[in-house]
């Protein structure tokens, strides 16, 4: 073997075996991600009630429970994202839509993994990537929008007058909310570290064929002067 051809395959291992485990935590956080997702989208606690608030309750993006003001505290659920007249606000049902789509989008990406068995690695991950960075921007849309529906009349009454566009009034932040605002980071990281690993992927595939080129141009040379010694072409060791 030629000492350029041993050199190209020890960084070849060395570089598969690197690759190899970054793609598997890579996979792993996403799967983490589309867990993330999937919960942020059942769960309705996004928003919620305090001590300082006339009712008990706490709202999701479609679904909510709300109490009658007693002090038994029962609470009455409604809202179904099968139903969107039920859903109390426009604005919750926009991010309603924009968090299903973070959420169909992730879990494409899961399937996608399947793709690595058939198509080229670095075209798979580029296009998790693409679909991740989608991820993170309707996760962003899904945020932005949802505080717009804090004016509704059901959620007045939880969180008191004062309660209003981006205003929460006496109502608090739930942790599906804060849950969410993660997802957004961690969908972002993801896709520039399937973006690194796809751009690495294929500047390492285009040095490979250069090397696989040059060892090839040798090895002829090698072969003609070990036949003809006439050429006076001098040997590569």
């Amino acid at each position: 073997m030629l000492p350029s051809q041993e050199a190209s395959k020890i960084y070849h291992d060395n570089y598969m075996r690197n690759s190899r485990a970054i793609g598997v935590l890579w996979a792993i956080f996403t799967i983490c991600l589309s867990i993330i997702n999937v919960v942020v989208f059942i769960q309705p606690y996004w928003i919620g009630d305090s001590v300082n608030t006339p009712q008990a309750g706490y709202f999701g993006l479609f679904h909510y429970c709300v109490g009658n003001g007693n002090s038994n505290r029962e609470l009455l659920c409604q809202g179904s994202f099968s139903d969107f007249s039920s859903i109390p606000s426009g604005a919750f049902k926009a991010a309603s839509f924009f968090v299903l789509m973070s959420m169909v989008l992730i879990l494409s990406c899961i399937g996608c993994f399947a793709l690595f068995f058939f198509c080229n690695t670095a075209t798979v991950y580029k296009t998790c990537a693409w679909m991740q960075l989608l991820c993170a921007v309707c996760l962003v849309l899904g945020c932005m929008i949802f505080p717009n529906g804090w004016d509704a009349e059901v959620i007045r009454d939880m969180c008191g007058e004062d309660t209003g566009k981006y205003t929460l009034g006496n109502c608090s932040v739930r942790w599906a909310y804060i849950l969410a605002i993660i997802g957004i980071l961690d969908a972002l990281i993801l896709s520039f570290l399937a973006f690194v690993l796809g751009n690495r992927q294929s500047d390492f595939l285009q040095e490979e064929l250069k090397s696989d080129n040059k060892d090839f141009a040798v090895s002829r040379i090698e072969i003609r002067d070990t036949k003809d010694p006439r050429f006076g072409v001098q040997r590569f060791h």
